[in-house]
């Protein structure tokens, strides 16, 4: 047999320990593995140089603006970050992009003007508001379904005009509405009107320190949020999923559910489980604003511990950039009015392998589930994505576990120059990141360019297990 690729000395992760082997590869896709290559024959050979190679690491939760937003973000851009940062797929959310992907006609609009420019593959999340429940277009989430989204987005807070929020009672029709699909819904959740009071407050106090952002929208807001959604859940049997789970204390809600034997899953965000919020907030203002904000650092600990109970399910990033000069730092810009949102989607993977695996906080098993096979199981992807199964799109990460290096976000590939990492030194570097076969990063070269990415539909319905570790 004549291969496409084998890629020889690679480590590949089995359970906690990690094998030596060759890799091979035709019709972009895993076709075996074996502990020498010398009588084979293939098109081309990759040294992997004795790294680790993952199966193919999935953003599930990114916002590249496109179109309608390319001031902050092309998908171009958004994707390049992506191969840079490991991410062999990511899946991109409805509201930032002009229209919003609300029904088929929107998402195809997205579709036509996105699919050129892909550094890597991709899957869509499906999009319902409160003004779908109120003005009677419900019936559009059954179609988007059909045309293969992985599931569906719901805000508690404002989004973009285009986007508007469901209040308590919308929510739960969208509930009762996404549980036909058995898709997962993914809820932005905090609780608008406690948020809004406490902001109001503390405007009219005139405070402007950066983490008064935090404290007006405090973790009791994103608390009772995700109790109303858990007993929304329990009573209409739908696949909650909280998006960007900022703490401990929500994970906790998260693992109770869990235990009772609800369907919810829940992913967090390295800025979340890696950053002190008030001291960044004070000491970056409005380039640390995101929503919901970074927590205290006691929350922050007590949500490494629900990763490794499995309360957490995976990590993704809320990749959200904003445009510095009018919507970060514009003159007489303040906390208030700033925008919030920061890039992710290239430091996620150095930043869990950095500080999750090589500090022990996690193992090798938890880090593949965390990066790459829950996020694909959750969504329908598995096991064509963030699988090692003969069969699979070769899709790996290629990573330098003892690479020490520096980020530097005037280097980055995302429009948004800015990170709250900015300077931090990690260790574990991606090398190079496989789609489907071909290499579309090689440490500093783009071989494959734009528009090789593909839209990947969801391939099945399937749920994560609800097991907490004790």
């Amino acid at each position: 047999m004549m291969y496409h690729t084998i890629i020889e000395n690679a480590y590949v992760p089995s359970g906690d320990d990690m094998v030596k082997t060759c890799i091979l590869i035709k019709d972009g896709l895993i076709c075996g593995f074996v502990q020498s290559s010398e009588d084979l024959v293939a098109e081309r050979t990759i040294d992997a140089g004795g790294n680790l190679v993952l199966p193919g690491c999935i953003d599930s939760h990114v916002h590249f603006m496109d179109p309608g937003f390319t001031h902050r973000e092309t998908f171009a851009t958004g994707t390049r970050s992506a191969a840079v940062g490991g991410v062999t797929t990511v899946i991109d959310m409805p509201c930032c992009s002009i229209p919003s992907v609300r029904d088929l006609p929107s998402m195809r609009n997205k579709l036509k003007a996105i699919t050129p420019q892909g550094y890597v593959d991709f899957g869509l999340w499906g999009g319902v508001t409160g003004e779908d429940v109120r003005e009677g277009n419900l019936d559009n989430v059954q179609k988007q379904a059909e045309e293969g989204v992985i599931g569906f987005k719901v805000y508690m807070t404002p989004s973009v005009p285009s986007y508007p929020l469901a209040n308590d009672a919308e929510l739960f029709e969208i509930f009762k509405t996404v549980a036909k699909t058995k898709l997962p819904l993914g809820i932005h959740a905090e609780n608008f009107p406690l948020c809004e009071y406490n902001v109001r407050k503390s405007k009219e106090s005139g405070t402007l320190e950066g983490n008064a952002w935090e404290k007006a929208r405090n973790v009791m807001a994103e608390k009772v949020a995700i109790q109303m959604c858990c007993t929304f859940a329990e009573y209409t049997g739908a696949r909650m999923h909280i998006v960007h789970l900022s703490s401990g204390t929500g994970a906790t809600v998260i693992e109770e559910a869990k235990k009772r034997g609800l369907q919810v899953t829940a992913e967090t965000c390295p800025h979340y489980l890696l950053l002190d919020g008030r001291e960044m907030l004070d000491k970056l203002g409005p380039l640390a604003k995101i929503a919901p904000p970074m927590r205290i650092q006691a929350e922050a600990d007590l949500l490494w511990e629900k990763v490794q109970s499995r309360a957490i399910d995976f990590i993704a990033t809320d990749h959200a950039p904003y445009e510095l000069a009018t919507e970060k730092e514009a003159t007489g810009m303040n906390i208030w009015t700033s925008f919030p949102g920061i890039p992710g989607v290239e430091t996620m993977v150095p930043l869990i392998v950095s500080e999750g695996y090589n500090k022990g906080r996690i193992s090798l098993s938890r880090l593949v589930e965390l990066l790459s096979r829950n996020a694909a199981i959750h969504y329908g992807l598995y096991p064509r994505k963030g699988s090692l199964e003969l069969g699979a799109d070769a899709d790996f990460t290629f990573i330098d576990l003892k690479k020490k290096w520096k980020i530097d976000h005037s280097t980055m590939q995302s429009m948004g120059k800015y990170t709250p990492f900015d300077g931090w030194e990690v260790t574990g570097k991606v090398m190079k990141t496989m789609v489907r076969g071909r290499l579309v990063y090689d440490d500093g070269e783009f071989p494959e360019g734009p528009g090789y990415g593909e839209f990947v539909r969801r391939q099945t319905i399937s749920a994560l297990p609800t097991t907490i570790e004790f």
